[in-house]
């Protein structure tokens, strides 16, 4: 057992179960203050305010002064590649565009050279550095895209890193099959050949493996359209792979109504918006996602949270940590992002990085939330006066400790 006392607020807890939150409930956020908590095993046991705290025989950690909250839930990043893009950064600054990036051989397809030149191992490497990096700024739970690899080898590759990763740290990791990232280059003016490629070769093979819990496809003009995007989702919902896409990030062409229309489990950055978009997502229980990050890495408009959430829907954040557009895993900087840049409130950013953020990885029934019951993956931050001091000292790291499972990690 782990007893944690003299907390000055313990941040999201939730006596009763949900799964996300919506609307104008995104700005309430749960707090106890002068709190303690129990962990049993892996798992929260308990908690409640210092007057009531239990005394017990175990192993202690007092947090006076200190904030504890669920780790932050990671749902969307890139985060097995291969090397960097430095060259494209610096492209970048000196005025050229995404799109012409790409059209000089840069972007993904550069990514995916490097990928597929480099051996399995090594990618392996590149690949737990990162991951022990953004535990230790408070990530508890990640989900990891394949998607450089482009090929069948080069994407089992990716997976096969990713599932070793799930098996190596004390983090739940979600594996999602992203082959429709780009069209290779032989396959640019025969588009249909790759998806025929994706659809009888690399789906079958990825589910029979087991190694992807989700689907992705970038749908945006110049890679994927919706048509082929809902034919790419079709298919790997046929082989047991849900739904989760890359829509919006430059142009609004119909992606979120054909996701919603899949059942996705969520629709990813959403730069841009329609009304029309907005409807579609009403009664659906697909979860948007915005990845602030990549706009300010990119200088493209961030999405406009305020927007979503007062339509009544609900918002989660992620990182889209990735080497071309958002190099960076640090879930505190988009939290803070989200505040300063999309005007959510910090209550509603928070929430959009727990528990709906867990949502769009299926995980909010075990994390997300402080709650009995509930897997004990936190942080511990140091002292600060308040949640609100997170996305408001954007630029330093508010955590002292990461607890996993129930444990220290160390």
């Amino acid at each position: 057992m782990l007893l944690i006392k003299n907390i000055r607020q313990l941040v999201q807890v939730r006596e009763e179960a949900i799964d996300m939150v919506k609307g104008a409930d995104m700005a309430h956020l749960p707090v106890l203050e002068n709190a303690w908590l129990l962990i049993e095993n892996d798992t929260i046991a308990n908690y409640g305010t210092m007057d009531s705290c239990p005394e017990l025989s175990c192993e202690t950690l007092d947090a006076t002064g200190r904030l504890v909250l669920p780790a932050w839930c990671d749902s969307h990043t890139h985060l097995v590649y291969a090397g960097n893009r430095h060259s494209e950064y610096v492209d970048r600054i000196s005025g050229l565009t995404y799109e012409e990036i790409a059209r000089r051989g840069g972007g993904i397809l550069n990514s995916a050279q490097k990928l597929n030149e480099t051996a399995e191992e090594d990618l392996f490497e590149q690949a737990a550095h990162r991951l022990d990096q953004v535990i230790r700024m408070g990530t508890g739970a990640i989900e990891i895209k394949s998607g450089y690899g482009l090929t069948l080898e080069g994407e089992l590759k990716m997976l096969r890193v990713i599932k070793r990763l799930s098996e190596e740290f004390p983090v739940p990791v979600k594996a999602t099959f992203l082959g429709a990232h780009a069209f290779p280059a032989v396959y640019k003016t025969n588009q249909q050949e790759y998806i025929d490629i994706l659809i009888r070769e690399m789906i079958p093979a990825v589910a029979a493996n087991g190694l992807a819990d989700y689907i992705d496809v970038f749908c945006e003009s110049g890679y994927f359209s919706v048509e082929q995007s809902v034919q790419i989702m079709k298919a790997g919902i046929a082989h047991g792979l849900t739904p989760k896409i890359h829509v919006n990030q430059f142009t609004a062409i119909g992606g979120i109504r054909a996701a919603v229309a899949c059942d996705a489990l969520s629709v990813d950055h959403l730069e841009l918006i329609t009304e029309d978009d907005i409807q579609a997502l009403h009664g659906s229980r697909t979860m948007p996602v915005a990845l602030p990050g990549c706009s300010f890495f990119i200088s493209i408009p961030y999405t406009p949270g305020r927007q979503i959430i007062s339509a009544g829907l609900p918002l989660a954040l992620a990182t889209d940590y990735n080497p071309g557009t958002a190099p960076s895993g640090n879930m505190n900087f988009a939290v803070g992002a989200a505040c300063a840049k999309m005007k959510l409130l910090p209550a509603e950013a928070i929430n959009a990085a727990t528990i709906n953020a867990a949502y769009a990885m299926g995980l909010s029934a075990t994390h997300g939330t402080i709650a009995r019951g509930k897997k004990a993956n936190l942080m511990v931050t140091v002292p600060l006066p308040s949640y609100v001091a997170i996305p408001y000292e954007f630029a330093n790291n508010p955590v002292q400790t990461i607890i996993l499972n129930g444990k220290v990690y160390a």
